[in-house]
């Protein structure tokens, strides 16, 4: 039976890196084990014997693409105890703390923090005693931690790699770390102990395994009662803290209502919370058994078309919070003049709760979230779905207990306000929380496109209404469908990636390409400039152009003037002669230093013609 490392389409394998001799120096590259492997990235481990500062010990060789990253620190992780780790144990000699090398720091966009990592290709030192230089006989190296890419995280690991020293046949010194495999294990990293200092791992510490490596009844029943903490603490969280008002609002809607309906509300939206993380377990397992990733909550936020979504979605909710639109769901979850369709606005609402937690997560959600999806699926889903039941257990007690209910403030006109307050947050959250993974151009088209998406909701909801007539009815709603259809797919698409290999603008670098009898091309562009990305699109993303260029060997040059302390902006005036007009493309002769402009949107056929009359 295949362990959860052998999973399916083998993202995590547990044989030799062979593909690793491609990019790999040193011992032979049959060496080198695979630990992870997701499409493009990967990463790979060899073992030998060496010495640093005099001291002798055994190095742990990483080679692997640079996305794919291992965490340095425990404070950074995910998770505690999460952080890359060695142990190497062999008989009569006394190993040292493991030597790390000076971690990278890679841009956590999700948390808007920057972490610690190891990745590409590194090394860590364990010193040995002075017994290490005539050791013989059984050596053991322990590998664990988890590693993610700037999209997902991968599941936890830990590799156990068993080997046999040999006394030094040479003059070095050093035994020999001969016969390397790596041994049977669980395949699943269960975190240990990160910092003496911390409460968490101090009950981390105490954890056992069997002898195959697996978690004990013990440690899924700690998971399990630690999942409900985890949950609750979610309501801490600043992601969730700007939609409190609208769930207060909810529960003083349901205040009103008769003891069995406000339970059965109340009951419905705890039902919405815990359904958001159902069905956020349920998505871990699929990805988990089809690629062998494992998803947290954060991995929303790094995916650009979710992000967009969410957006859109929290601009629709926050115009109707606003009154811009008369919409059922939002209605009931705000507001007590709709009680029809309470019931499905309760569990919306809770749904919706669960979903903007996403952003956020502490230590204990982090570590719960890990254990789970290095689980089997049964356990691992249970234990994400007693995180959404402790999220959801404050507002089960304030059901529960119908006199705090009663104590509530009575419904009011300050209620409305209230909700529209609650609109403003909900636009708050969509820019704050859900635009991070786009990069700037893109980010300028969404934002754009977010302001004709309101347009177009602002005119279903109150250009007409039921009692206008059918057909202006139907007309009206059916240009605000088209118009919001087609500015999608407008702007929201992500740009093709650049045809031209563009430089960045270097007043120095063109003057030395002109030196050497290089033809350059500049492209005066900015962000704001739509002139300039219809130019992009109709010109330089062309392949006939693009292939153009290259076979010239023309130096292509992006001159950004988005900002007037720019370089290219003040050149543009002071050396180009131009008043600022966006876009200009400058085309200059090395032979005689002549210029051709071509100024506004143009023709591909104008830019060949001119490059074909250079020499």
């Amino acid at each position: 039976m295949l362990n959860r490392t052998e999973c399916k389409n083998c993202s995590i394998l547990l044989w030799p890196a062979l593909l690793a001799s491609t990019f790999l120096s040193g011992p032979a590259a049959a060496d080198f084990f695979l630990i992870y492997q997701y499409e493009m990235e990967r990463s790979s481990v060899r073992f030998y014997t060496d010495i640093r500062d005099g001291q002798p010990g055994i190095t742990a060789e990483f080679a692997g693409t640079k996305d794919l990253h291992y965490y340095a620190s425990a404070k950074t992780a995910p998770a505690p105890g999460v952080e890359l780790k060695i142990a190497v144990s062999a008989e009569g000699v006394r190993f040292g703390k493991p030597i790390f090398p000076t971690p990278s720091l890679f841009r956590e966009e999700a948390l808007n923090q920057d972490v610690e990592v190891f990745a590409g290709n590194f090394k860590i030192f364990v010193p040995a005693d002075s017994g290490f230089q005539t050791a013989s006989g059984p050596v053991e190296i322990t590998l664990s931690g988890l590693a993610c890419t700037s999209k997902l995280c991968l599941t936890p690991f830990r590799k156990t790699f068993r080997g046999v020293l040999r006394p030094a046949a040479d003059s070095s010194g050093l035994p020999k770390l001969e016969q390397i495999t790596e041994a049977a294990s669980g395949g699943v990293f269960v975190p240990t102990r990160p910092q003496a200092e911390s409460s968490l791992a101090g009950m981390l510490e105490d954890w056992t395994e069997d002898a195959a490596g697996q978690p004990t009844r013990q440690t899924a029943l700690f998971y399990f009662l630690l999942a409900i903490p985890a949950g609750l603490s979610i309501n801490l969280m600043p992601c969730v803290l700007p939609i409190l008002p609208l769930i207060i609002l909810r529960l003083i809607a349901n205040a009103k209502e008769s003891l069995a309906r406000r339970t059965a509300l109340g009951l419905a939206f705890c039902g919405g919370i815990v359904l958001f993380f159902a069905a956020f377990a349920l998505l871990a397992v699929l990805i988990q058994m089809t690629t062998g990733a494992a998803v947290d909550l954060n991995s929303l936020y790094r995916q650009p078309n979710a992000v967009i979504v969410l957006f859109l979605l929290l601009i629709f909710f926050a115009l109707a919070f606003l009154d811009a639109i008369s919409f059922t769901l939002p209605s009931s979850l705000s507001g007590p003049q709709q009680a029809a369709g309470g019931i499905l606005g309760s569990i919306g609402m809770g749904f919706f709760a669960g979903l903007l937690s996403t952003p956020c997560s502490g230590a204990l959600l982090g570590a719960v979230l890990v254990w789970a999806q290095s689980q089997p699926p049964a356990v691992g889903s249970s234990a994400i779905v007693l995180m959404g039941a402790g999220m959801a257990l404050p507002y089960l007690v304030l059901v529960s207990m119908p006199r705090l209910l009663d104590r509530l403030p009575k419904p009011g006109p300050w209620m409305d306000l209230m909700k529209k307050t609650g609109g403003f947050l909900l636009l708050i959250l969509a820019v704050k929380f859900t635009l991070t993974a786009l990069n700037k151009d893109r980010l300028i088209n969404v934002l754009l496109y977010g302001v004709i998406f309101a347009f177009c909701v602002w005119m279903w909801g109150q250009w007409v209404s039921v009692q206008s007539p059918a057909v202006r009815r139907w007309t009206v709603r059916t240009a605000a469908v088209l118009l919001a259809a087609v500015c999608g797919f407008w702007l929201l698409p992500a740009e093709p990636p650049a045809a031209v290999n563009w430089q960045p603008y270097d007043a120095a670098k063109i003057e030395q390409a002109l030196e050497d009898g290089q033809v350059v091309l500049i492209k005066f562009t900015a962000d704001w400039c739509t002139n300039c990305k219809i130019v992009e699109r109709r010109v330089y993303q062309r392949p006939d152009i693009a292939k153009l260029l290259t076979e010239r060997s023309i130096l292509t040059v992006k001159a950004d003037t988005t900002q007037a302390d720019f370089p290219a902006s003040g050149d543009l005036k002071s050396v180009f002669g131009e008043a600022g007009n966006l876009p200009v493309t400058v085309l200059l002769n090395p032979r005689n230093r002549t210029l051709l402009k071509i100024r506004g949107i143009f023709e591909p056929e104008q830019l060949q013609q001119a490059i074909r009359q250079i020499p």
